[in-house]
């Protein structure tokens, strides 16, 4: 006996199939099908995610979403995305457009920042706040940014759009058969709109923290005064308390979130889609005379690499062994000054810059071994940034300087996929780089990915949204 499911449209109206198929010992052979109606029922639930970052933006809070909206009707679940008309954000990939599904209902409402407001001021381009920290020289306006940023933006820079939308999803909800909301940040903004909704309508929330909020590493590095702290403490309660459920990405944040809230909170990894690779994605590294190591994403003032290619220069200048090192997206200037200044590393180091999601991996496919930087911060040990289960599905060993017995740490391990090295220890990179060469057309084990497919942790979503 054999059973099948499908979704389709007939008629403007959303149906699901249910089949059923058996042979009996005489060859005869039937089938039965049973098709449901889900719009006269009232089914599938929508539900309304809220979200600033959103394609063609750039990153892996973009991923989460896009995968989660990709797979929920899987699981009974129609998703309507809510994102700004006009964001100010400064990584794009135009090519994450094409991975919106072409059923998935997106509305776009305008959004106004303070950062058009100061970039007429200034009569130039204005930066994100976390590029202006990492300048060592700051101009008096944009040190006048960063504290008006830190003192009058609370919780952010996009709390502007919070009352406007408020109102207008408020009669969105109204006119349609919404059974939840769901609200993601950073920017933590978003989860004032959907506490906003949740007083004004009734509706069940989830709340989604991809980085924690008060405890929130990057809080530290503003000027910020006591007032102001204790404002962001009172947001961050009042959405603890009010929010249906609280999700967040890793073990590490789910605990310190819990003795905050006082309350259950859901973890939901990020995770990888299977269906990212390109057809005939190479398994194995490919052939080469050059041993390749890449990093992708972004190198700012709290991932630093200097102690990496440090023991890179010691391992291969001295042994003569061809290698490569590909940094792949967006690199502070401290980093390539350092390279810049170092014979050997300007002919064995290349930057290519920011590249589209679909060209990263073309630099996975011939990459050896693949470098992750993680955090060197308080929020460390909780950081399991989104490209690591990228990382995974390429099947390649992955070297990672961060915390030993930090979250991502325990899945590298747990998964026989590579090591995590303390960002200083300098001569146990130098170790491992060692052993990563003379395995180099050895590929990891990898064990256990399979918890960490999109679609199957969209399900976990699925029934917390069922729960509700």
């Amino acid at each position: 006996m054999s059973e099948g499911f499908r979704w389709h449209r007939e008629n403007n109206d959303l149906k699901a199939t249910h089949s059923f198929a058996c042979c009996a010992g005489s060859g005869f052979f039937c089938k039965f099908e049973f098709v449901t109606n889900f719009n006269a029922m009232g089914a599938p639930n929508r539900v309304l995610i809220i979200t600033y970052y959103w394609p063609p933006s750039a990153g892996s809070g973009v991923q989460r979403w896009l995968k989660f909206a990709k797979y929920l009707p899987d699981f009974g679940w129609e998703p309507v995305v809510f994102t700004p008309e006009n964001p100010d954000f400064d990584l794009k990939d135009e090519t994450l457009l094409a991975e919106i599904p072409a059923q998935l209902e997106v509305l776009k409402f305008p959004i106004w920042e303070p950062y058009q407001l100061f970039r007429k001021v200034k009569r130039q381009e204005i930066k994100d706040t976390s590029i202006i920290l990492e300048q060592k020289r700051k101009s008096f306006l944009d040190r006048l940014a960063i504290w008006l940023r830190a003192n009058t933006l609370v919780p952010d820079p996009r709390v502007f759009w919070v009352r406007p939308s408020v109102k207008y999803l408020t009669d969105i909800l109204a006119a349609n058969d919404f059974k939840a909301v769901i609200t993601t940040g950073p920017p933590h903004s978003m989860h004032l709109i959907g506490r906003g909704l949740k007083r004004a309508t009734g509706i069940p929330w989830v709340a989604d923290f991809r980085d924690p909020w008060s405890s929130w590493e990057f809080l530290d590095t503003l000027p910020m005064i006591s007032l102001v702290r204790d404002r962001h403490n009172q947001l961050e309660h009042s959405v603890f308390r009010e929010a249906n459920a609280l999700v967040t990405i890793s073990p590490t944040f789910q605990k310190e979130m819990q003795e905050l809230a006082q309350r259950e909170v859901y973890l939901l990894t990020n995770g990888f889609d299977g269906s990212d690779l390109p057809m005939g994605f190479a398994r194995a590294p490919l052939p080469s005379q050059v041993f390749e190591i890449v990093y992708t994403g972004v190198i700012d003032s709290i991932r630093n690499p200097i102690p990496f290619l440090k023991a890179l220069k010691h391992v291969f200048e001295a042994s003569g062994m061809p290698v490569r090192m590909t940094f792949v997206g967006r690199v502070s200037e401290t980093v390539k000054a350092f390279v810049a200044e170092d014979g050997w590393l300007v002919q064995n180091v290349l930057f290519t810059g920011y590249v589209n999601h679909e060209v990263v991996f073309g630099y996975y496919e011939k990459a050896h071994l693949l470098l992750l930087i993680l955090t060197d911060t308080k929020n460390a040990r909780g950081n399991i940034p989104g490209k690591l289960f990228e990382y995974l599905a390429t099947n390649r060993r992955i070297l990672a300087l961060g915390d030993p017995l930090g979250d991502s740490a325990k899945l590298i391990h747990e998964a026989e996929a590579g090591k995590v090295i303390s960002h200083l220890a300098e001569q146990e990179i130098v170790s491992y780089l060692t052993l990563a060469q003379s395995l180099r057309n050895i590929p990891p084990p990898q064990t256990g990915l399979g918890q960490f497919e999109r679609r199957q942790i969209t399900q976990s979503l699925a029934e917390i949204l069922d729960d509700l």
